[in-house]
């Protein structure tokens, strides 16, 4: 194990789920609202009322506050009225804890509108904070001394509803339309990564880093769900409850060697700050940089042929040399062009019930290929990959290049190449990390090469 990732060795914490999801059984026992909203989410979206929580609120408990302080939460800030709880090192909702013993317990579900919300369940409720602003919530249930609140989070740890500036709104439009609008799609690739760091640049003016971040986000989805039939399948499931995405996971981008150090600028330029590396081995050729942005709940893996040697190296921020063969992750960049360009993502992961997921879609005509983690802290797999067509003037050049033969050319041209998928994950005990060993296996199987993958 290279010393580069010592401070990203990743537990389990089934103590710490074991506490808060006694909570979520008691708030579901006293409050039937809640239970029947988890039966909901399970049977339409194949999800867990759980993985949906942006946080608890609870009375002080002595004994609670002890055992999660023991597990490694951490006090993340106080108010006169109530602390906020959190642990670093691993996915769970915080904890809200109140200094009055006698207050009640809340459970608030993180959704991308609570407006969608309330119209999809055919609710109604006040909704506290501005439109469009870093935190926003409703209570919608409250029974036995129990409530659940939706809330909106965009970019900010806050527990309060936030009020907004003159032109906010005009500033947060201004700056989706333009990381919308951008091209994405120039004949120079170098050209259009300019054009791209100085359109985040522009968005980061507007609204600021952790706000940017948020918006640039939010679009890659949109952007990415409009190139791939499981996500869109998916994305409606979670809609007719008024969910949204915001059960996502990590957002996955690809980049030839010739632009990742400029990708990784870009997403620092948003906040996002390395995580651990990865290196998939000699054989799959690839390699990856996990980011995370400390004030938004959004983690990236960004992808990349790599060399053995170059793990230890910064490849992050020195530029890499073009290789004399391309791998699966450059050679999908030659043909679709990079993530954060012409493509968009390679693959969006959300949290799901990793069985019921896999039944119900495939239910609906959409498989999965094989897992490549199955373990009972940690499962994943792709969908089966979207076909896309391909440019007829990259394929030419790649064929000049070296890259791919005559042969595989005509195939491309003729039935296109290996697009995007959607990941089907399934997180257990808090565990915050990825599968090092089994992921090459599935890269390799995202090889545009392999068409019949």
């Amino acid at each position: 194990m290279t010393t580069i990732n010592a401070m990203f060795q990743w537990q389990c914490h089934p103590k710490s789920e074991a506490l808060l999801s006694h909570i979520v059984e008691e708030s579901c026992r006293q409050n039937p609202f809640i239970e029947e909203f988890r039966q909901k989410l399970l049977l339409e979206t194949s999800t867990r009322l759980f993985d949906w929580l942006d946080h608890v609120s609870v009375g002080y408990a002595q004994q609670l506050e002890k055992e999660l302080e023991e597990d490694g939460f951490k006090t993340e800030s106080v108010t006169a009225t109530y602390r906020i709880l959190r642990h670093p090192g691993a996915q769970f909702p915080r904890v809200v804890m109140h200094e009055n013993e006698q207050a009640g317990v809340s459970l608030a579900l993180t959704v991308d509108s609570i407006a969608d919300f309330l119209m999809a369940n055919n609710l109604t409720g006040h909704i506290e904070g501005d439109f469009l602003s870093f935190y926003r919530r409703c209570c919608i249930s409250t029974e036995s001394g129990v409530s659940l609140f939706v809330v909106e989070r965009r970019g900010t740890a806050t527990m309060e509803p936030s009020h907004t500036e003159q032109n906010y709104v005009n500033h947060y439009m201004e700056a989706s339309e333009l990381w919308q609008t951008r091209a994405r799609d120039m004949f120079n690739d170098d050209e259009a990564m300019a054009h791209t760091l100085g359109t985040a640049q522009r968005v980061t003016e507007l609204v600021g880093e952790d706000l940017a971040a948020w918006i640039v986000l939010e679009c890659e989805r949109k952007y990415w769900q409009s190139r791939n039939l499981a996500a869109q399948l998916q994305k409606n499931r979670q809609d007719r409850l008024g969910m949204g995405w915001a059960n996502h996971d990590h957002h996955t981008f690809r980049s030839s060697r010739r632009q990742f150090a400029h990708l990784v600028r870009l997403f620092e330029m948003l906040g996002f700050r390395c995580r651990e590396r990865f290196y998939a081995g000699k054989e799959a050729g690839w390699g990856a940089q996990v980011m995370e942005h400390p004030n938004c709940r959004l983690v990236l893996f960004l992808d990349v042929d790599l060399l053995p040697n170059e793990i230890e190296i910064d490849f992050r921020h020195q530029p890499l040399e073009e290789l004399h063969e391309m791998h699966t992750v450059g050679l999908w960049c030659g043909l679709h062009g990079d993530s954060i360009l012409k493509s968009g993502m390679h693959h969006l992961e959300a949290q799901f019930m990793f069985e019921e997921l896999t039944r119900d879609l495939k239910n609906s005509g959409v498989g999965m290929m094989e897992p490549f983690s199955n373990f009972p802290f940690l499962k994943q797999a792709f969908t089966k990959g979207e076909m896309w067509k391909v440019d007829s003037k990259r394929v030419q050049q790649l064929v000049e290049e070296g890259a791919i033969t005559h042969v595989q050319a005509e195939k491309f041209l003729a039935a296109g190449a290996l697009g995007s998928h959607m990941e089907n994950l399934q997180r257990r005990e808090g565990y915050k990390g990825f599968n090092q060993k089994n992921v090459s296996f599935i890269i390799e199987k995202t090889d545009p090469r392999n068409i019949n993958a």
